[in-house]
């Protein structure tokens, strides 16, 4: 099943799933940016919102906004009992201290993932091993490799892929890590996930083994004005997601299905 297949049939059955609720789930998103990236992420959630049949609203600031009127937004948010869900589109300005603006989310919304009391996992690595488990891919035992340590994608991946339930034997690899040793734990990956924003980092240079998977994250600009991945597409594995059209779908389908959890609990 490619993603676009995986996100479509989800996408029904959590229309479903809030048939049967007593209220339409309800998502807040506050956004103090005018990155074009989030405005396209943020335009895609709202559709997804409306796709299976939630409510979804953008609070949005400006990008000179304080701080202080983004953890208002928050505290609104938090005190209002018809909200179930709560996200801070990233990245927030420069002299907003993101970390302070995380930890403001009550962890019952933070559908995002990203408090460390929430019981949510974060969106990415939720939709990436969903979506793998969806297509037979068996963690148990295998080697992963995490290229990149980023809060958002790589740290939660790593600690995600080695817990209990999936038990990967999990290796990151970054900017520090020595080619030699990036060319060996890459040629014995089973799962290799790619989050570094380099365009077409991994390529022929290194080899796979045949079986493996190749999960990219990875947006760049190229310059030919398209979207590329952190891989060179057509690698010789068994799986590797497209850009676009690939991991971004995985994200947003997680974060509806994490809104319908905190919508079911909150009943």
């Amino acid at each position: 099943m490619t993603i676009k297949e995986y996100v479509a049939f989800r996408k029904e059955e959590l229309k479903k799933e809030i048939l049967s609720l007593p209220k339409k789930p309800h998502l807040i998103i506050i956004q103090a940016n005018d990155d074009p990236a989030s405005n396209a992420y943020v335009r895609g959630k709202l559709k997804d919102a409306d796709e299976i049949g939630a409510n979804a609203e953008l609070w949005k600031l400006d990008p000179s906004a304080s701080q202080e009127e983004v953890l208002s937004l928050v505290e609104k948010a938090n005190n209002d009992p018809g909200v179930d869900g709560l996200i801070v589109q990233l990245p927030l300005p420069s002299h907003i201290n993101e970390e302070a603006v995380k930890m403001a989310v009550s962890p019952s919304k933070d559908v995002d993932g990203f408090h460390p009391l929430t019981t949510f996992i974060p969106c990415t690595p939720k939709g990436i091993v969903d979506y793998l488990r969806n297509e037979g891919f068996t963690f148990k035992g295998k080697n992963a490799v995490v290229l990149g340590r980023s809060n958002i994608v790589g740290k939660p991946m790593a600690r995600l892929l080695s817990s209990k339930g999936y038990d990967c034997n999990v290796t990151i690899l970054h900017s520090r890590t020595t080619e030699e040793d990036k060319q060996f734990y890459i040629a014995h990956g089973d799962l290799i996930v790619i989050a570094i924003g380099k365009e077409g980092y991994l390529d022929s240079h290194f080899s796979y083994k045949k079986d493996a998977v190749i999960v990219d994250v990875g947006i760049n600009r190229g310059e030919d004005g398209k979207l590329h991945g952190d891989a060179v597409p057509n690698l010789p594995v068994a799986i590797q997601t497209p850009v676009p059209g690939g991991v971004g779908l995985l994200t947003r389908i997680s974060l509806m299905e994490n809104l319908v959890v905190a919508a079911k609990a909150s009943k």
